[in-house]
């Protein structure tokens, strides 16, 4: 069977359809990702990452700049280096690890999952996020 009949659409098809592939994909880059962070030091110049599109446009720092920095800190055992990072990163990382964790796991199982936030603390969320980017722009 040819790579791009009718049959072979459909069977690719349905299996993009299938709940775990997002979040088994974004686990896999995550993990890679993670895996080359690891090895590359980004406190030191001339590495191979992505530079923040904020931080370029406008000189500011945005509320998840550091972020690179906070994991490889946290990666190797550099805790009080993390939090000078990003405070307030590193205290949502455990909520959206937490987020997904439950879109892999619900996935996994058949199920699609999409986390529903209240409007009330969607606007707590965006508004945390511009404090603290006043905060440190300030300080």
């Amino acid at each position: 069977m040819a790579a791009d009949t009718p049959v072979a659409r459909g069977a690719a098809a349905r299996l993009l359809r299938n709940p775990a592939v997002a979040p088994v994909v974004v686990l896999t880059a995550g993990l890679l990702g993670a895996g080359y962070l690891y090895v590359t030091d980004p406190h030191e110049g001339g590495q191979f990452l992505p530079r923040c599109p904020f931080r370029l446009v406008t000189g500011l720092l945005c509320p998840a700049c550091g972020g690179t920095r906070m994991v490889y800190d946290l990666m190797h055992g550099h805790f009080a280096a993390a939090w000078a990072d990003n405070r307030m990163l590193l205290l949502a990382a455990p909520f959206a690890l937490a987020l997904l964790g439950r879109w892999a796991f619900e996935g996994l199982r058949g199920r699609r999952w999409r986390p529903a936030f209240s409007r009330r603390t969607q606007i707590v969320i965006l508004s945390v996020a511009v404090l603290w980017t006043v905060v440190r722009n300030t300080v």
